[in-house]
């Protein structure tokens, strides 16, 4: 991990804000969605990339009921299911 040697305080809220260097510096901009993870006491912030929810594949993404799947895993699934699958 690299430290940018910027300090932030949490407001009343318990909201930060990300200093606009690193926000063009990692192409954040208003309104993106972030993902937040925790690692032994660190807080992680990454911007969120829709991904496959079952290979993280991140080409050819399909909604479905609110969740991303691939093309791919769309053939494989229908292969598992025993259907024929026409492209």
């Amino acid at each position: 991990m690299k430290s940018t040697g910027i300090v932030r305080k949490l407001d009343e809220l318990g909201r930060i804000t990300i200093p606009i260097e690193l926000r063009r510096t990692l192409d954040v901009v208003e309104r993106d969605p972030i993902e937040i993870f925790t690692d032994e006491g660190t807080i992680i912030l990454k911007k969120y990339v829709p991904a496959d929810i079952f290979t993280g594949e991140m080409d050819d993404l399909i909604e479905y009921k609110g969740k991303k799947v691939s093309k791919d895993t769309i053939r494989e699934l229908a292969r598992i299911a025993g259907m024929e699958f026409k492209n």
